[in-house]
């Protein structure tokens, strides 16, 4: 091979490599860019309310954010090291929401799910398998990094009501929703808190939908130990 020729095809593999570490660079940037920084210290104990507003209501999304979520999609983040679910999100529209209903999610086994029968749980189990975005709006089944150890309690009271706000909207308007769902864990818990719900109407910038919750991972009569996920009666 010609030294030219030798030259030419070490640039281009020098380049070549420069823009594959470019994009995996890229990608866990993406990835790691919506961190959630609530602090459980800054939250107030849960006091009998299924969850508690924060930033007063208003969801914190930039700018920027908003102007993608003109167009339907779904990320769902890795699970961590402790094989914890981390952070999902989606600009919910019509074309993500199912068409079919769900099939079985039984198959996972999200972190921390040691779960309990007790006679006084609406549905006897202390835990569902809690979709960070739910099926309604996503279509999402067994789907790991989007399932977490939840209580029936966070499940029906505080997320679902949240929940059916965004398919209520999408359904009326056929309008884009950006919604946001992450697990806020305390240390290397297995079994999360509970989860911080921000969402905003993207049409119109916020204005007809937006909210900024957390959403508190107990059952009322269960002592739960987050570290492991065991629980009992209180």
């Amino acid at each position: 091979m010609k030294k030219g020729n030798r030259n030419a095809l070490l640039s281009l593999c020098v380049v070549v490599c420069i823009c594959i570490v470019c994009f995996v660079v890229y990608m866990s940037l993406k990835e790691d860019e919506n961190v959630d920084e609530i602090s459980l210290d800054t939250l107030p104990e849960y006091s009998q309310n299924a969850y508690v507003t924060i930033n007063d209501n208003e969801p914190d999304f930039e700018e920027y954010e908003i102007t993608e979520a003109q167009t339907s999609f779904e990320t769902y983040n890795q699970l961590d090291e402790l094989g914890r679910c981390t952070m999902a999100k989606a600009s919910v529209g019509k074309e993500t929401m199912p068409k079919t209903d769900r099939e079985s999610i039984s198959s996972v086994k999200p972190s921390g799910w040691q779960n309990e029968r007790y006679d006084f749980v609406p549905g006897g189990w202390v835990y569902n398998r809690c979709h960070l975005i739910g099926y309604q709006l996503t279509g999402e089944n067994a789907n790991a990094r989007n399932l977490i150890t939840g209580t029936r309690y966070m499940n029906t009271e505080g997320m679902l009501p949240f929940e059916n706000e965004i398919a209520e909207y999408v359904k009326a308007t056929g309008e884009n929703v950006l919604y946001e769902v992450t697990p806020i864990y305390e240390g290397e818990n297995l079994v999360a808190s509970g989860v911080h719900m921000q969402a905003c109407s993207v049409d119109d910038d916020c204005e007809s939908l937006a909210f900024n919750v957390y959403a508190y991972n107990v059952q009322p009569g269960v002592e739960i130990d987050y570290a492991t996920g065991e629980n009992e009666k209180e």
